[in-house]
């Protein structure tokens, strides 16, 4: 049996060769195939003034996208789904609003996203097919427009913007 601090030492060494591991194979992926950005509400609560803004860079203009919204909420959330305002600014366009409707539950299946104890992650696909991304900056700014403000229960909220595979 090896004494407590030759132990430690031999399991210090493993994590830092694994840490190093992965960083080398994640290192050496290139190019990214996804973005993704989230703002974490403070008090657990989403006021409708606090509108996140989420800036991407595009970069390759060959491959198609997805858009998603990400939401994070825990289970005491009272809604099955979630209205918000999401305020687009393509490079070079003016800006665009739309309405969207978030279905985060139904009564079959509950929560339909991810789940973890009692916290739950969304990641709601808003284009319906992939869309072609001219090269800059992209600029998402999302508003939460239920009823209830501020929105109680809401831990995160963001955009993911993913390549679509060949």
């Amino acid at each position: 049996m090896l004494p407590v601090y030759l132990y430690t030492k031999i399991s210090l060494v493993k994590k830092l060769l694994c840490a190093v591991i992965l960083m080398v194979s994640l290192g050496s992926c290139g190019e990214l195939d996804l973005y993704e950005k989230t703002v974490f509400f403070p008090k657990h609560e989403w006021d409708s003034q606090l509108q996140p803004i989420i800036n991407f860079e595009i970069v390759d203009t060959v491959s198609n996208y997805h858009i998603y919204v990400v939401v994070r909420h825990e289970d005491a959330f009272r809604y099955n789904n979630l209205w918000l305002n999401l305020k687009t600014k393509a490079p070079g366009t003016e800006p665009y609003t739309q309405k969207l409707n978030l279905i985060l539950a139904n009564n079959t299946n509950g929560w339909l996203g991810a789940g973890m104890d009692d916290i739950y992650d969304h990641r709601i696909r808003i284009t319906k097919a992939p869309i072609h991304l001219k090269k800059g900056v992209y600029q998402f700014t999302l508003q939460q427009i239920m009823r209830e403000d501020p929105l109680n229960y809401m831990l995160n909220a963001g955009i993911r913007v993913e390549k679509v595979k060949p």
